[in-house]
Formats: C-alpha cells, structure tokens, sequence
C-alpha cells in the first residue's frame, strides 16, 4: 500500500515539475491558468532555493520509508534529473536551471501581455 501511494506521490511530483515548465503553453491563452501558473513558477523557484525541503519529496520519502524502500536523501530534482538525464550535475546548476525556466516563462508572459495590450491599444483607437 506505502509503494502505491509512494509511486503516486512520484507521478504527480514529475507531472507538477513538468507543469512548472510546460504550464505556458497550456496558460497563455487562459487568464485564470496564467495567473496559476505564474504563481507554480514563483512557488517552484522558491522550494528550489529555500532551506526547506519540498512537501512532495518530503511525503514521497516518508512513504518510501514506510514500504521498505530506502528513500533517496536528495531533493526531488537533484536525485531524479541528475540520476537521469544531468548525471555528475552539481545542485547548484540545477537551481540555476530553474531559474532559467523562471525567466523564460516570465519573459513569455510579459511578451504576451505587451501584445495583447498593443492590439487592445489598436481597437480602442480604431473604434
């Protein structure tokens, strides 16, 4: 039972973090997701450089625990991507990693903001 939940934990952890970068595409027509998103790319950089661990990878290792399976000690990030596809990758990149995908989706949503303004712009002059 501890396996299950712990593998559950484990999906919505790797789906959270793949929403946290790939929440633009699915947001930048959508106000209310925008506005959600922004707020999951703010909380995943925070969880990236506070002292703290995450409440998911803190949740999945307790379960882990309590199936029998030795939890990793690493956050989240750093034991699955490193183990996967970064290995050798110092934390430190990785936090710098996150903060790129910070920036670009931000950088995303002020470019979408900008546009929309401009072609609110255009109709009120034109109307």
């Amino acid at each position: 039972m501890f396996r299950v939940l712990a593998t559950a934990v484990l999906i919505f952890h790797a789906l959270w973090t793949l929403l946290i970068i790939f929440g633009y595409i699915f947001a930048r027509k959508r106000a209310v997701l925008r506005w959600i998103h922004i707020g999951l790319l703010c909380y995943g950089v925070f969880i990236e450089v506070a002292p703290f661990e995450c409440p998911l990878t803190t949740a999945e290792t307790w379960l882990e625990a309590k199936a029998g399976i030795t939890p990793y000690q690493q956050p989240f990030l750093v034991h699955y991507l490193e183990a996967i596809i970064y290995p050798d990758i110092p934390e430190t990149v990785l936090v710098i990693c996150a903060a790129i995908v910070f920036a670009v989706n931000i950088a995303l949503y002020v470019r979408l903001w900008l546009r929309t303004r401009r072609q609110r712009d255009v109709l009120i002059r034109s109307g």
